[in-house]
């Protein structure tokens, strides 16, 4: 009986050890300073395209171009993917003032008059800045007429979590104001 009574503390301090891990996101969509006229168009995003290792729920980092490690404790609250689509259909409904922002495709009742995907090929810690490497099409989905470019931004940072996924927010909300700007324009 005594060596069942100290078993029960025991896992309760271990599980608590397990779970001792922060819980970042960055899904929430910015408040837009300034904000585009309505257009009268329906914007269907698709799901952001990430590199393989956002698909892990720890915070990657690199400690060189080949190398990439973990950071202890850190943890994604999300899947990056799903997180950074519903935050940049959240920022383009901010952004054009207009509620007519949905996650491509969906039913058939609504169709987009312009179409967006984004593929981030590079969002990683290295050293002392944050890299986001991307590149973002808008499709006419009536005329079918394309606007295809290359983004690219880097943001400093501190090495630890917290400003790490600070630094990472301020890089992606540079991505999301290029994009709308090539929405407005098209």
């Amino acid at each position: 009986m005594l060596k069942k009574s100290w078993l029960l503390p025991l896992l309760l301090i271990l599980g608590g050890c397990v779970s001792s891990n922060n819980y970042y996101v960055l899904s929430t969509a910015s408040q837009p300073l300034h904000h585009y006229a309505q257009k009268h168009r329906v914007i269907g995003v698709e799901k952001v395209i990430v590199p393989k290792y956002l698909f892990k729920r720890e915070i990657a980092v690199a400690k060189t171009s080949s190398q990439i490690t973990f950071l202890d404790g850190a943890v994604w609250a999300e899947d990056l993917d799903a997180g950074l689509t519903q935050r940049l259909i959240g920022f383009l409904q901010k952004k054009f003032n207009q509620p007519n922002v949905y996650a491509y495709p969906w039913g058939v009742e609504r169709q987009p008059t312009v179409k967006v995907k984004v593929q981030i090929t590079r969002f990683i810690a290295q050293g002392e800045r944050v890299y986001l490497d991307a590149n973002w099409e808008v499709e006419n989905i009536r005329t079918h007429k394309r606007k295809a470019r290359l983004f690219s931004t880097t943001v400093p940072t501190k090495r630890d979590a917290s400003n790490i996924v600070s630094a990472m927010d301020s890089a992606f909300g540079r991505l999301e104001k290029d994009i709308a700007e090539g929405i407005k324009d098209f």
